[in-house]
């Protein structure tokens, strides 16, 4: 079963934008897309040692300002040719204001797609 952490307060992040966030010894990035779907990701750009906070989000895609890298931030799937590895993501959810990611942290297994982010709201 999952744990859960706090990173940050859903209006902490304004719509289609990202956070940095660091947890246990890492950094991650947090996005928050239209429809106010967060996702949670490394916080390094899989192709040049740059932080993703710095980056511009456009819907589902952040893109790093480092070699313009482009991933979908729900999966961490490469948009564009020059990233080519998979960022990788973590799960989610969040609770009253709070955005919470799984403590088990970024868990993508070589080759395969994480867990795709979501609104899960559990205040109800």
């Amino acid at each position: 079963m999952t744990q859960w952490v706090r990173a940050c307060a859903r209006y902490d992040i304004d719509t289609e934008d990202l956070i940095r966030y660091y947890h246990d010894g890492r950094t991650f990035a947090i996005h928050r897309s239209p429809g106010d779907k967060f996702c949670c990701t490394d916080g390094l750009c899989t192709h040049v040692e740059v932080h993703l906070a710095d980056s511009l989000v456009m819907d589902h895609v952040i893109e790093c300002l480092g070699l313009d890298g482009q991933f979908d931030n729900r999966k961490g799937e490469p948009k564009h040719a020059s990233a080519r590895d998979l960022l990788q993501t973590c799960p989610v959810q969040v609770t009253g204001d709070d955005v919470l990611i799984g403590q088990d942290g970024l868990k993508a297994p070589a080759g395969q797609v994480a867990v795709e982010c979501s609104l899960t709201d559990r205040s109800r």
